[in-house]
């Protein structure tokens, strides 16, 4: 079920209204936000709810498990176990066809002729997701951050979840489960405020990345005819489009749980806003970021052994996100792109050069079109069908100028620029309807009709209605 569709208009409303005026026990609640999620799953392919039941089966065996047994190799056991297991499931679904392709084409190069075997499967929607929050709570347990929970429904609802189940954002087990262990209140404040954060999602998504997403597919599919300024277009576009798909889809889940008087983590700080790599990565789909950070990046060692060991674990964890992303070589190559970006960061940066705290506006204006600048050229590799092509439409965008007959995309552009000024204005907020009431924007009834006016505006420039880009990971 999409979030900008009929369907979910219907959905929405109707497990509201029943979680807060039907229902009161917390014990209810849980068991019915279980349900209402298992039919948001299961809208596109009911055969996936065995997936995420046997996943969320698994760890909540596994926490149980961990936390009663006192023998530290059966512990590990039980841990490696269950990493064994949902590894497994998503090497399956997600790897399979392309490791076996790989050792075919490898063993073609060196003479071996090895029909290779595929699986004629479909890939569930969102079980890199769910898959990565249910390992953050068994190794949680294991490592003592936390108790495994005795609440079967209650961890049952935190892993399938239904707003964040599919795309994220990824959630830890310490922030999000306590608050299905405990009696929620309803908050109209918290509510209005998810409902902000709910239409600027939308925005962000049906205009901007709806109408952006059609140009990029046209130039991306010919774009050796598309000419160097419609090449140049392409990769703004997209480098928008999966912004405003992903952190659009980001706004709306979280403003969703808000609802619901659950509160899920930030997931992206404005990260065109970034000064550096570093810092973009700061900013950029933070959940998974962390999670790589904390279950890989620091267990390889982090940065505590050297520079060398340093390189090595920051290639490991942006590899492995590229892996991550998808079961395609310009994914592996996206990682490794900006995996070396990070280890350069890391080598040169020396702390008494940082930037002081009030740079020039020269100075930051420079940074900020840089960053976007080296960030754009890895979305071009994402977005390509293939490494050939990556490196064919790189070429073509600074090698030389090809002529061209028409300008595309230009209201998808003035959408883009309408985005930036937009977060610009609002930098110090989390969107721009939060930020401070000064002004006429201090009155209930001027800021009610903007929020009608946007809904209004949205409905009459939404682009061609697209799955979430993200769903495919």
């Amino acid at each position: 079920m999409l979030f900008n569709s009929i369907e979910y208009l219907v959905f929405l409303p109707l497990v509201f209204l029943v979680y807060w005026k039907v229902l009161s026990r917390r014990e209810v609640r849980n068991i019915f936000l279980i349900a209402a999620s298992y039919v948001f799953y299961g809208w596109w392919n009911p055969i996936f709810l065995l997936l995420i039941f046997i996943t969320t089966l698994c760890g909540y065996v596994s926490g149980v498990l961990l936390d009663s047994e006192s023998s530290s190799r059966r512990r590990k056991l039980i841990l490696w176990s269950n990493i064994a297991v949902n590894l497994g499931i998503l090497g399956v679904f997600k790897y399979f066809n392309f490791f076996a392709s790989s050792f075919s084409d490898m063993a073609s190069v060196v003479g071996w002729h090895v029909d290779a075997v595929t699986l004629d499967i479909i890939l569930p929607v969102g079980v890199s997701f769910y898959t990565f929050q249910a390992l953050s709570y068994t190794i949680d347990v294991y490592r003592g951050s936390m108790r495994g929970t005795r609440d079967i429904a209650a961890f049952f609802v935190f892993i399938s979840f239904f707003p964040q189940l599919v795309a994220g954002p990824i959630e830890r087990a310490t922030n999000l489960l306590p608050q299905f262990l405990k009696e929620s209140r309803f908050s109209y404040q918290e509510a209005l405020s998810g409902m902000r954060l709910i239409l600027w999602g939308l925005f962000k998504k049906m205009v901007v990345a709806d109408n952006a997403g059609p140009i990029v597919d046209t130039i991306f599919a010919d774009h050796t005819s598309a000419g160097t300024v419609n090449l140049w277009i392409g990769a703004v576009l997209f480098t928008f489009q999966i912004y405003c798909d992903f952190s659009g889809y980001s706004d709306i889940a979280i403003g969703t749980a808000r609802l619901f008087g659950i509160n899920l983590s930030t997931n992206f700080r404005k990260p065109y806003f970034a000064r550096g790599i570093h810092d973009f990565w700061q900013r950029w789909h933070i959940s998974l970021t962390s999670w790589l950070r904390d279950y890989l990046y620091f267990p390889l060692g982090g940065s505590r052994n050297g520079k060398g060991k340093t390189v090595r674990n920051i290639l490991v964890v942006f590899l492995t996100s590229g892996l991550w992303h998808g079961a395609n070589y310009t994914y592996i190559c996206w990682g490794a792109y900006h995996g070396t970006l990070m280890a350069c960061n890391s080598i040169f940066r020396n702390k008494k050069k940082e930037w002081k705290k009030s740079p020039s506006y020269f100075a930051t204006v420079l940074t900020l079109v840089f960053t976007f600048l080296i960030v754009l050229i890895g979305w071009v590799i994402f977005r390509s069908d293939n490494l050939h092509q990556s490196i064919d439409y790189l070429s073509l965008m600074f090698s030389h100028y090809s002529p061209y007959t028409t300008v595309m995309g230009k209201t998808a552009l003035v959408w883009c620029a309408l985005l930036t000024v937009l977060e610009a204005v609002s930098h110090k907020y989390e969107n721009p309807f939060a930020m401070h009431p000064v002004g006429l924007w201090r009155y209930g009834w001027v800021r009610m009709s903007v929020y009608a006016l946007f809904f209004f505006f949205i409905l009459i420039f939404a682009g061609n209605s697209a799955q979430f880009i993200y769903f495919q990971f």
